[in-house]
Formats: structure tokens, sequence, C-alpha cells
């Protein structure tokens, strides 16, 4: 049984990760639940894809993602999750804050610019930055992106999230979500998704129909 209580796995450039991200943050801090910030890369996840086929730009943004993963790769390595976890609040809060004084500092996402500043930002070495070409690292990217898969199948993208509890693990991707619930809505939608997901015949509740993307400043 893993040490924590919620594996959640994670690529920098998805923008429904991150909110996911900042909703779990509050349901850990108001459950006392322990999370792994682990890594899934996108890129690997769609390096069969004719990307003729997505979205113009997304190669491009799924290459920046590499590169930001192969630098929390090193930090997992040398520095630990938790580590990680605060590199990954980093780059959330550069990327994605719509703060324009934050934005305006950082240069362009995933530039070695933008590493540096993301790891100074969480505390750590800003030579860190120059891990984001070490293509070693990517091993361990592609580990950590099939074992999530395996516990999801592959049809998904991020996050993917896994929960132990009372002995039991629950494991699925999403729940992607537009803005961040409050505080006081925060657990009970987390009841929800996992009492669905506990159910073994569940596989999927979906609506392409939402809300606009809200950030919330970090």
């Amino acid at each position: 049984m893993p040490d924590a209580d919620i594996e959640f796995f994670w690529d920098p450039i998805c923008p429904f990760a991150w909110l996911t991200s900042r909703w779990v943050t509050d349901v850990a801090r108001q459950r006392d639940y322990e999370v792994d910030w682990r890594l899934i890369c996108l890129s690997i996840l769609n390096e069969d894809s004719d990307y003729e086929n997505f979205p113009e730009g997304y190669q491009e943004l799924h290459h920046k993602g590499r590169r930001m993963l192969r630098v929390a790769q090193a930090v997992r390595n040398g520095h630990g999750a938790a580590a990680a976890g605060e590199l990954y609040t980093a780059y959330g809060s550069t990327i994605w804050n719509p703060d324009a004084d934050i934005r305006s500092t950082i240069g362009e996402v995933a530039s070695d610019q933008h590493l540096k500043a993301a790891l100074e930002r969480a505390g750590l070495p800003g030579e860190l930055a120059d891990r984001a070409e070490d293509d070693s690292l990517d091993e361990a990217l592609r580990e950590s992106t099939m074992e999530a898969l395996s516990r999801t199948g592959r049809d998904v993208g991020t996050p993917i999230i896994s929960f132990h509890h009372n002995g039991e693990t629950t494991s699925f991707f999403g729940p992607v979500v537009s803005q961040i619930p409050p505080p006081e809505e925060a657990v009970r939608l987390w009841d929800a998704v996992v009492t669905l997901a506990e159910w073994p015949s569940f596989a999927e509740l979906k609506r392409s129909k939402r809300d606009d993307l809200v950030f919330p400043k970090v």
C-alpha cells in the first residue's frame, strides 16, 4: 500500500489537471490526506498518434510538457516527491495564473528562463533547468505514464488519480472541472466522485458542454 492517500498523475501543460489539482489540494487539507504528485507525460501517451488530427499547436505543447516533466523527474530523483509537488505548484502558478505581472516575467513556457523561475519559486536549484534536454529521464517518465494507464485503461488523459482508503485503491481519470469548487463544496464533490469510481461496473460519466475555464491566483 503506498504511503500517500492520493496519487495524482499530472502533466503541467494540461489546464484541467491544474484546476483539478487545486481542488484535490483543498480536499487533502480538509481531510488530512497526503498527496504524492506523480508524473504522466502527454507527449509519451500520444507518441503513436497522428498530430494532424489534433488542434494546431498540440504537438509543440506536449513537447513543452515533456521538457518540464524531465525537470520534475530530476527533482523527484534528487530532492524527493514532495519537492516535485512544490515544482508543480510553481509551474501552475506561473503558467495558469491570470496575474499578467507574473506571466510577463517568466518568458516563454518551458523555456530555460521559465524553468529556472519555476524552480526558484519552488525553492529548488535553478541549474536543474538544464535537465529539460536530458532524454535519459524519459525512461522514468514512460514507466510512470504506463503505470498510470494500467490503472484506468489507455483511452484517457490527465489527470489520473488513485485514492487509497481503508485498504482499497480506487483509480480514475479526471474529474475534469472548469472551476475549482468552493471549500464548502470541495469535499462533497470528492466524496461523490469516489463513490462512483468505487463501483466496479461504473466506467464513464461525461458531458462535453462545460463552463469557461476560471483560473485562481496562486
